[in-house]
């Protein structure tokens, strides 16, 4: 059997009750997935934002610094050396949504399985633990949106400086 772990209406109860409550019998995965979802998942989109924001400070100042008319090497050389880790961006811009959709998912799992612990539909609970479960998607946005704007301000810099290199050793 398990505890009845619903305290109050108005507080997070079952959703964030799992200490003692969840832990109890066959409850252990659904604390652990508590768990993963506000900071493994949540953790790893704040994660990736922080690496797409570094990158592209980085890059951007490795364009300011570079001086493409005084560029020996070969168009070749020199469009490897530009589009060096933007790749990356645009990984993180395509994938931060379906993180987050995981985590959404994962929540609305949550959410059912605490209904179905305490036996009974609870409109302030379930509406609480979807509330919950949907901030990983708009995290998961935040992330991307960013992402892609970095992303296509970097690939226009690129085309722009590799038609500079052209006009400058055309």
């Amino acid at each position: 059997t398990y505890i009845k772990c619903y305290k109050k209406a108005d507080e997070y109860a079952a959703f964030y009750f799992v200490d003692r409550c969840l832990c109890e019998k066959k409850g252990y995965v659904m604390a652990w997935l508590s768990y993963a979802i506000d900071y493994g998942i949540i953790g790893l989109l704040l994660l990736l934002s922080v690496i797409s924001l570094a990158i592209f400070i980085e890059r951007w100042f490795f364009f300011k610094r570079l001086d493409i008319k005084n560029y020996k090497g070969s168009r070749r050389a020199l469009e490897i050396e530009i589009t060096r880790k933007l790749g990356i961006i645009a990984s993180i811009g395509s994938n931060a949504p379906y993180i987050g959709l995981l985590g959404t998912v994962l929540g609305i799992m949550f959410t059912f399985y605490s209904i179905g612990v305490e036996g009974y539909l609870n409109a302030t609970g379930i509406m609480v633990g979807l509330a919950l479960a949907l901030k990983a998607t708009a995290i998961g946005l935040v992330v991307a949106i960013p992402s892609i704007v970095f992303y296509n301000t970097l690939l226009r810099r690129v085309k722009v400086m590799l038609l500079e290199w052209d006009d400058a050793h055309g």
